[in-house]
């Protein structure tokens, strides 16, 4: 389905123009966003795009954005790129690492800022990070190796487990990296795992039937736009299951989830924004550097801790930037 909108803050569901917001086109640049998921479930960032595009002077009444959301099917994701293109927008703001595959093949000459949990070099995104050259740079929140990392302190919370389940989306554009990077911190550990597999709302819900049998006593959830856009349906049978489970972003901790440790994926979106902000202001994309996670944030939230039957160990809660009472 073919939508837009203008959104003032945060995204609302897709709808089209009004006749008065394409008037002005002629009078303001047009900012393309194209995403794999929904448009109901990337509110969030959305904001975190214009929060970046405010801090660098373009309000919500000096810029539009046309937005195109594939809705869950990543394959039209190469069309509605080139829709975008085909609109003739200042820039593209790739919200994902196929969003920015596409948008890359589609055109070699609009900026693309891209924003993903991939590696920039080795999905061949950049040919540098320092001076990623051409018409494409962008923003990256990637966390693949410290994937270990979360297993470590998914042990240390639930010291106890003998078996965790982990939960990955086989679609995912990290996947194969994701599960390179489980296998090696299992092999390291010796932790006894059960691997389970999801990309539709219907997988999510077996998949925690089959953990439930297996009796596993933890859960890491993998990486992945289509998890992040499903954070709610995890979060609530997380603990209809009753079962301890870490995640990659601080959104899910927020909102209810016992445990994250990752970078953070909003404020991602708002170094995005600021970096479409300065090719609106005549910086070419080439020259931009591609931006790289610096600091990984540990959130706990106590009160599902509590609803757990979990108590954090004192040292855990000393080392995390984010407690949740």
């Amino acid at each position: 389905m073919r939508r837009r909108d203008f959104i003032k803050g945060i995204v609302g569901s897709a709808t089209a123009w009004p006749l008065a917001a394409r008037a002005q086109r002629a009078a303001m640049p047009v900012v393309g966003f194209l995403r794999p998921t929904r448009a109901e479930e990337s509110g969030h960032l959305v904001a975190a795009i214009r929060q970046g595009l405010r801090e660098s002077g373009y309000q919500s009444d000096k810029v539009l954005i046309e937005f195109r959301w594939a809705d869950g099917r990543v394959e039209q994701l190469p069309k509605l790129a080139s829709e975008l293109v085909a609109s003739q927008v200042a820039a593209i703001v790739a919200a994902s690492l196929p969003s920015a595959r596409a948008a890359k093949a589609a055109t070699a000459s609009i900026p693309v800022v891209f924003v993903t949990g991939g590696d920039p070099l080795e999905e061949r995104l950049v040919s540098s990070l320092n001076r990623p050259g051409g018409n494409v740079t962008g923003v990256s929140f990637y966390d693949i190796p410290i994937t270990g990392k979360r297993l470590a302190l998914l042990r240390e919370l639930v010291p106890k487990a003998e078996t965790i389940a982990v939960l990955q989306d086989p679609t995912s554009a990290t996947f194969q990296s994701e599960t390179r990077e489980i296998d090696a911190a299992v092999r390291a550990s010796g932790q006894k795992i059960i691997t389970v597999k999801a990309n539709t709302e219907k997988e999510i819900n077996e998949a925690f039937s089959i953990i439930a049998k297996s009796g596993a006593d933890a859960l890491l959830v993998g990486g992945g736009p289509f998890f992040n856009s499903k954070r709610n349906q995890l979060i609530g049978l997380a603990a209809l299951n009753a079962i301890p489970a870490s995640y990659a972003f601080g959104e899910y901790v927020s909102v209810g989830g016992l445990v994250s440790y990752g970078s953070s994926q909003t404020d991602a979106y708002r170094r995005a924004g600021v970096y479409v902000a300065r090719i609106l202001n005549g910086e070419k994309p080439g020259d931009l550097p591609v931006e790289l996670p610096t600091t990984f944030d540990l959130a706990i939230n106590l009160k599902t801790a509590k609803a757990l039957g979990l108590t954090v160990p004192p040292s855990l809660l000393a080392r995390a930037d984010e407690v949740i009472e």
